[in-house]
């Protein structure tokens, strides 16, 4: 009797990649890019990517999201490839993501579970392990809620004749709730912080510069440059997650605060723009964005798309206009000498509003004093939006402020007292800084 061939024991730390393809995506982006990101984002949490493929899908199961027919693949799949993880590079309901654990005997991860789990590990400061929790508590908030109302349906919706299960779950759901209040409490005193931490900035009449970009565009490697720092720029999805500024000197002789923040992609879960929002407020208060962008990617433009979405979204929350942007095609150095060419031509005929693009290679150096001229020249033109507080009787300084901007906005008190919004450029909003409210500062920790 000969022995039965044995499957591979399953390894956690081996993965199966699978980017859902529905015709709809066809028109958005390379298939072949997209799929490539998913695997980068399985690799940057460390995962041994086995087999990774792009699958067609006609319909969504409401219990497996891909058919039988597929999902009988995965399984064995799995089973030969010893693949103990399978990474679907799509939203899963808490029911698909239970079904196919089962069908596959496989750790099963979607792309926001996967992304935040990537965020975890790279998170390093106190204020990016609070941000990361918050965004995963409020991920597990919402799969336990969709999880018992599929569960409520299936008892026929005893209510609290339930049993032992419903106790459990409420239980579960108020913990949450609770880690929550916590969570966005100590959050609230990083903004504070932060906030403080810009206004001082600004009294010193320092230009806020920050770069923004798709993750893996080269924005850590660009600060790095522009700053002579050694903030961590590697080849990975994410490997900047807590921001950090410097103060950089310009060719004129004059400086700005440089920020490097945490990168944006495409389909970027909401709970991460929600949690993030202490580290995201640098964009929106921002005197000017860098938009750095990886210019021999496939997906350039479709990436460029995402950002602004991001922005346009953060701004909208914030109440804010979009500060002035400045884009820098990185990476030109890996594109032929022809199409290098081409693209610094396109880069210097390109108008965006007043801005134009500059061709850059952050790796090389190539185009940084452009950069550098093109940040001197913007960051001083743009203006800031302030709220000052003047007495009644200080009428003169609302002549100033007319005279050196524009007021969008004024109310008065009971006393006469006037509250002005007013555009100003950034050298008189910091000259006129003393008379901005400061943010309240944070509590003090509890005993």
């Amino acid at each position: 009797m000969k022995p039965t061939a044995e499957a591979p024991t399953k390894d956690i730390n081996r993965a199966i990649v699978l980017r859902p393809l529905s015709p709809a995506d066809a028109d958005l982006r390379d298939p072949e890019a997209r799929l490539l990101e998913a695997v980068g984002l399985a690799q940057a949490l460390g995962l041994d990517v086995a087999y990774a493929d792009a699958a067609p899908l006609r319909q969504i199961s409401p219990r497996t999201y891909f058919g039988s027919g597929r999902v009988d693949r995965l399984k064995m799949q799995s089973e030969a490839l010893g693949a103990g993880v399978v990474v679907i590079d799509a939203p899963l309901s808490p029911v698909q993501q239970r079904n196919l654990e089962q069908d596959t005997q496989a750790k099963v991860m979607d792309r926001t579970g996967l992304i935040l789990e990537i965020f975890g590990l790279r998170a390093q400061t106190k204020e990016g392990r609070l941000q990361v929790e918050l965004a995963r508590q409020a991920y597990e908030r919402s799969r336990l809620v969709r999880t018992w109302t599929h569960l409520e349906r299936q008892r026929g919706g005893l209510g609290k004749t339930g049993g032992p299960g419903e106790t459990q779950i409420e239980l579960d759901r108020r913990q949450i709730a609770d880690r929550i209040v916590r969570l966005k409490r100590d959050l609230e005193d990083v903004r504070r912080t932060r906030a403080l931490q810009r206004r001082a900035r600004s009294r010193a009449g320092l230009p806020a510069v920050v770069l923004v970009g798709y993750t893996n565009a080269g924005k850590s490697t660009l600060f790095n440059r522009l700053t002579q720092s050694s903030v961590l720029a590697k080849d990975m999805l994410f490997a900047t997650l807590d921001p950090t500024a410097r103060q950089v000197k310009l060719p004129s002789g004059r400086a700005v605060i440089i920020s490097d923040t945490v990168g944006f992609i495409s389909d970027l879960p909401h709970e991460l723009v929600e949690a993030f929002r202490a580290t995201l407020e640098a964009v929106t208060e921002a005197d000017l964005l860098i938009h750095v962008r990886d210019i021999a990617h496939e997906d350039s433009d479709a990436q460029r798309a995402d950002v602004i979405a991001v922005l346009d979204q953060l701004n909208a929350d914030s109440g804010r206009m979009t500060p002035p942007v400045l884009e820098a095609w990185n990476k030109i150095d890996l594109l032929d000498e022809v199409t290098r060419e081409a693209r610094t031509r396109r880069a210097r005929a390109l108008e965006e509003g007043a801005l134009a693009p500059v061709a850059i290679s952050a790796l090389t150096r190539q185009g940084l004093d452009a950069l550098l001229a093109a940040i001197d020249r913007a960051a001083f033109s743009a203006t800031r939006v302030v709220t000052l507080t003047l007495d009644a009787a200080d009428g003169k300084t609302r002549a100033r402020i007319a005279a050196a901007g524009r007021i969008l906005e004024e109310t008065h008190d009971e006393n006469g007292a006037m509250t002005i919004k007013a555009e100003l450029s950034v050298e008189d909003a910091a000259r006129l800084a003393p008379l901005q409210p400061l943010p309240e500062p944070p509590r003090q920790a509890a005993e």
